[in-house]
């Protein structure tokens, strides 16, 4: 029986804040949002073990490729990529915390593991929050909350989401069904990059919406309940399949398992197919051999940014070599794993 625990790839956190007496970063001229991202790493880098444990990177003196690995790895987004010549982020060295300077808001502080629930990782975000506001003023109204670029962020201005796996609930059609009730509960749900993102590979975001008129506190547990209830159905639905279809559920299963492992050539969109139907399998116990984050690794390994990265890549390489590097990634990938 699928356990529900493996069906969370990510659970993030994500806290917007504007510091008083500036514009937002859409009204900032670039010299003075240069100086912001310096007025937030001077505020942010009190400590040794801060010094040793982040790094800062400004956006406009990085490579295209490695602003495309950073996103695949969920460090930075589309927007901030678009503000590339003002923006910059300071991560950590295992890459779970992130904070965005200039994205649409001054700052985009976000706390993600794929082991740690909601509340750890508010707890988290919420330290590093009062890390920056000793030496940092918020735009803050007694009445809205704090100040936000987009008034759907007033109030806490905190986003919790978890990214799932949702696979029998895809085959079903029941997403339209889900993202109508999460609708009327204030959530949303989308695809593997957040807001504007397809959903691939039946990899989905379920996030709050509302952020106004309740507590930090609500949002975390809210999300946490949704989602269990979610999950709940997905196993349901995996039971279903594996019962009275399975021996074709473990058929496309076994299928995928055999072209990831032998395949020649593998477009992204192909692969993330193949990984999710692979992904099925581990879940469900019909695959032993692999754990969910061995194919949690592929599906981040086989990115376009990071497959250049490994390599040591500066240039963006043709399509069909992207695709035949890819499979050539995969194919050794199951050798390793699954001798």
């Amino acid at each position: 029986m699928t356990d529900k625990n493996k069906l969370k790839i990510t659970s993030r956190v994500r806290l917007a804040r504007n510091i008083d007496m500036f514009n937002f970063p859409h009204k900032l001229d670039s010299t003075t949002a240069r100086d912001l991202v310096e007025r937030v790493e001077e505020a942010f880098f009190v400590s040794k073990t801060l010094a040793e444990d982040y790094r800062s990177r400004h956006l406009w003196k990085e490579k295209g490729l490695d602003l495309m690995y950073w996103f695949e790895k969920h460090l930075v987004s589309s927007k901030l990529i678009d503000n590339a010549d003002i923006g910059a982020f300071i991560s950590n060295k295992a890459e779970e915390v992130s904070i965005m300077i200039n994205e649409e808001d001054h700052l985009r502080l976000q706390t993600m593991s794929a082991h740690k629930n909601l509340a750890e990782l508010y707890k988290e975000a919420d330290r590093l929050d009062s890390v920056l506001e000793e030496k940092l003023s918020w735009a803050f109204d007694n009445q809205l909350g704090y100040l936000t670029a987009c008034p759907t962020n007033l109030g806490t201005a905190l986003r919790a989401s978890v990214m799932v796996h949702l696979p029998a609930l895809t085959y079903r059609d029941r997403i339209g069904l889900i993202a109508q009730k999460l609708a009327q509960m204030g959530m949303t749900i989308r695809g593997i990059y957040g807001e504007g993102s397809q959903a691939e590979g039946c990899i989905y975001q379920i996030s709050n919406e509302v952020t106004l008129g309740i507590s930090e506190k609500f949002i975390v547990d809210n999300i946490e309940e949704t989602i269990d209830s979610i999950l709940a159905l997905e196993v349901a639905e995996q039971n279903k399949l594996l019962g009275a279809r399975g021996d074709e559920t473990r058929d496309l299963i076994y299928r995928s398992l055999g072209i990831i492992s032998h395949a020649h050539l593998m477009s992204s969109g192909e692969a993330l197919k193949h990984l999710s139907k692979v992904r099925l399998g581990v879940e469900s116990e019909v695959i032993t051999e692999l754990s969910t984050a061995d194919v949690d690794a592929m599906i981040i390994g086989i990115q376009t940014g990071n497959l250049h990265r490994e390599l040591g890549l500066t240039e963006l390489m043709l399509e069909k070599d992207r695709d035949l590097l890819r499979a050539t990634v995969l194919r050794n990938e199951m050798k390793r794993r699954l001798i």
